[in-house]
């Protein structure tokens, strides 16, 4: 079951039990709750010291000239890629927890619509962010955030997304944007949760959080947000690091 199919079936079992408790008060998660955090140490390359190899004495230079040593190049390999220095849509706190409650501003974004299969979903969200770059270059805008989708509707072999790029500010109207539009990204009340993982793992990230959302029984939306914090590569094991956003009712 993909990941959206179990919200919404999470959510469905979730609405007769809904209380009136509002986010804030159900915010802050019990201490033994359930983590998708991981944490992940890069490996470090040792480069060996050549700087100490001397000459034969079996055969004696009668003039020793020094030899310049080529730099080491390759020596330590980073496997993820470097974070952006463009915000994320909240400040992650200097102690962040496992759910953190938080207001969501309503940004300038550029919108790209779509609909994708499943399996084809990591592809299309990229090929989409791709295509709002472009156009904001064409219009001299420059992205003031990461990027975001927001789920709109889902069905068993797919779904409908609104790809977005958070902007310093939105065009006069009719500037030529294509397929790309304008206009504001979901805004209020929401929980934050991370993914770090792969794009195939979020699916049980996802779990985790609708158990959280149903053992606290906090209402939230039938729509998700995902902020890639770490751009969608084309590696199938590249490890990410997604912000998840369930919006409140």
């Amino acid at each position: 079951m993909t990941r959206l199919a179990t919200l919404a079936a999470g959510l469905l079992a979730l609405v007769p039990s809904l209380t009136s408790a509002t986010l804030a008060q159900n915010a802050p998660p019990p201490s033994n709750a359930p983590s998708p955090a991981e944490t992940n140490p890069l490996p470090t390359t040792t480069v060996p010291d050549t700087s100490k190899s001397g000459p034969d004495p079996a055969s004696p230079a009668p003039q020793q000239v020094p030899i310049p040593r080529p730099a080491q190049s390759g020596a330590a390999q980073t496997l993820t890629p470097p974070a952006s220095t463009l915000p994320t849509l909240v400040p992650t706190p200097a102690e962040p927890n496992d759910v953190d409650a938080v207001t969501l501003p309503a940004k300038p974004v550029a919108i790209l619509s779509g609909e994708t299969k499943w399996e084809d979903a990591r592809a299309n969200l990229r090929t989409a962010f791709k295509t709002i770059g472009e156009t904001l270059t064409r219009l001299n805008l420059k992205p003031a955030g990461r990027p975001i989708a927001l789920f709109t509707k889902t069905a068993d072999d797919g779904f409908q997304y609104e790809a977005m790029i958070p902007i310093e500010a939105s065009p006069a109207e009719g500037a030529g944007g294509g397929d790309v539009k304008f206009g504001s990204s979901p805004s209020g009340k929401a929980l934050r949760y991370k993914h770090s993982g792969t794009y195939e793992e979020i699916d049980g990230t996802y779990e985790t959080l609708i158990a959280y959302l149903d053992a606290k029984e906090i209402p939230v939306q039938d729509r998700f947000l995902e902020e890639y914090v770490t751009d969608l590569g084309e590696g199938a094991d590249d490890r990410l690091d997604i912000n998840i956003y369930a919006l409140a009712k």
